[in-house]
């Protein structure tokens, strides 16, 4: 999630909502997060954070091949490489923007890629990204409103979607992990609150050819009053998240 300065929806019926309370973690995704390479400070995110959960919710499998979305530190990216196992492969992407706003995101990118022998990172603007294709899944936390920023051209959004789309196979699942807006808000509130209505991605994705199959409370708080922003003192990290799970049809 990047911090600038300044800077249908389906019908209920066709939508299996997720229990807040899932079953336990895959085998190879409990094994990831007991990785003793993984930093303490990112061990000590995971009750908040609920890795296990989001990574069962993609059905990441040993051998998998996916992709971290902008990857901000590498929490997730870390996880990933472990539960898809060295038959596996995780492309770390960093967003040449973010890392021209502030040096640390690539000096992250490097550090991840160069711990891991399967992370490749990838770079590239917004506008020139290029995944592989045949994805297994796609992954995105608390950054699918960046591309709502004010310094990014109209149409990133719907420019980025399509490549998401075209890099994962079919049947493939994508993954969005965001901080919940005013419902009804639409993309207004990207910029200066850092925040989307859930309904808009849904719009943005089912417009790109994802289905929606699912999403979860798991990360959601009701005492959230979704009109601060992410970053104020009062609610960092503790704001109302949604997770959509979409899937690229067969």
């Amino acid at each position: 999630m990047l911090k600038f300065k300044g800077l249908l929806a389906l019908t209920a019926g066709a939508i299996v909502m997720a229990s807040a309370a899932s079953a336990a973690p895959p085998a190879n995704v409990t094994a990831a997060l007991a990785d003793p390479a993984r930093p303490a400070e990112d061990v000590a995110r995971d009750a908040a954070r609920k890795p296990g959960d989001l990574l069962a919710l993609m059905n990441v499998k040993p051998g998998a091949k996916v992709a971290d979305f902008v990857i901000g530190g590498g929490y997730f990216t870390r996880i990933l490489s472990a539960a898809v196992g060295p038959t596996g492969h995780v492309y770390a992407y960093q967003p040449a923007e973010f890392i021209a706003y502030q040096a640390s995101y690539g000096e992250n990118l490097k550090k991840v890629a160069g711990a891991y022998k399967n992370v490749t990172p990838l770079d590239a603007s917004f506008q020139a990204l290029d995944l592989p294709d045949g994805l297994d899944a796609i992954i995105t936390v608390q950054n699918y409103h960046d591309l709502y920023l004010k310094p990014f051209p109209v149409g990133t959004a719907a420019k980025v979607d399509a490549e998401l789309f075209k890099s994962l196979k079919q049947g493939g699942v994508f993954l969005v992990v965001d901080h919940q807006a005013v419902a009804g808000s639409g993309t207004s509130a990207a910029d200066s609150l850092h925040r989307i209505d859930p309904e808009a991605v849904k719009k943005d994705l089912t417009a790109a050819g994802f289905k929606l199959e699912s999403e979860s409370k798991l990360l959601a708080n009701a005492a959230d009053p979704h009109t601060a922003s992410v970053f104020d003192a009062s609610i960092r990290g503790k704001t109302d998240q949604f997770i959509l799970v979409f899937r690229k049809p067969k």
